[in-house]
């Protein structure tokens, strides 16, 4: 059985996530928030334990990590999913809208958490077998034992392109999660049991997060969370150790850091 973790799952993207990979069959989900008593969505899906986890805390990381080793043994995939625009709700267009507190709460969701995540579950990813529908294999035809880490970061977070500026919090947050990424894919791209490390832009998607933008959104640029996950999901499955440590978008492009 495969055993995926979506960290972030009570809504939007990450509940969308769940949901999907919850009908894949022979296939275990973890959805985590931090408040899994009133997310009945992901609590009545199939094949799916609805667990608590603030990314804020690490001995809450470290309790879930804890319950997933006793349990499961082993994780196939991690979604690193859970993220906060600003504690506002919008991104500080203006200088003078930065604040401390601000900054801070957006780093923490957005860049530590995430960081956090993986170093306590990355072990249990070191023991994962595959994805269902993905099975990856060695140059000899041998079966890998390959984890995938997933850490959903935004086209916002390359410094190379961003032409437009503003969203300070938002933008460092997830520029710093770019290169956390890219430190785990060299680090957990060592050894025997090698796990690959994504990271993936879900273009603009109606969700709570991008709800203040949406009229600012040309046409047919507004993906449901339905189109994101499918075409997400599709470069999950695709992938292989020598993908570990790219930006890529959802239509499959690299992203410049």
């Amino acid at each position: 059985m495969s055993v995926v973790l979506v960290q972030g799952a009570s809504r939007g993207i990450g509940l969308e996530f769940a949901r999907v990979l919850s009908l894949r069959g022979n296939t275990q989900v973890i959805g985590t928030c931090r408040d899994p008593k009133s997310a009945n969505e992901l609590r009545g899906l199939n094949n799916t334990e609805a667990l608590e986890c603030d990314v804020t805390s690490e001995e809450s990381i470290q309790y879930l990590s804890n319950h997933v080793k006793q349990r499961y043994g082993k994780l196939d995939l991690l979604i690193n999913n859970s993220g906060i625009l600003h504690p506002s709700g919008k991104g500080e267009t203006r200088l003078q809208d930065v604040s401390s507190a601000g900054l801070m709460s957006t780093f923490a969701v957005n860049a530590f958490g995430p960081l956090l995540v993986a170093k306590h579950l990355a072990p249990l990813l070191q023991k994962g077998t595959g994805l269902v529908g993905s099975q990856k294999f060695r140059e000899d035809g041998k079966k890998c034992h390959t984890g995938v880490l997933v850490n959903m970061s935004a086209r916002v977070g390359s410094i190379s392109d961003n032409g437009l500026g503003g969203w300070h919090s938002y933008r460092m947050s997830k520029a710093a999660l770019n290169m956390a990424n890219k430190n785990l894919s060299i680090e957990l791209g060592r050894g025997k049991n090698r796990v690959i490390c994504l990271l993936l832009h879900p273009g603009t998607t109606d969700t709570d997060l991008s709800k203040p933008y949406h009229k600012n959104v040309p046409s047919g640029k507004l993906f449901s969370t339905e189109f994101t996950v499918s075409k997400l999901l599709g470069l999950v499955d695709e992938s292989t150790i020598e993908d570990t440590g790219r930006y890529i978008a959802w239509d499959g492009q690299d992203i410049p850091f």
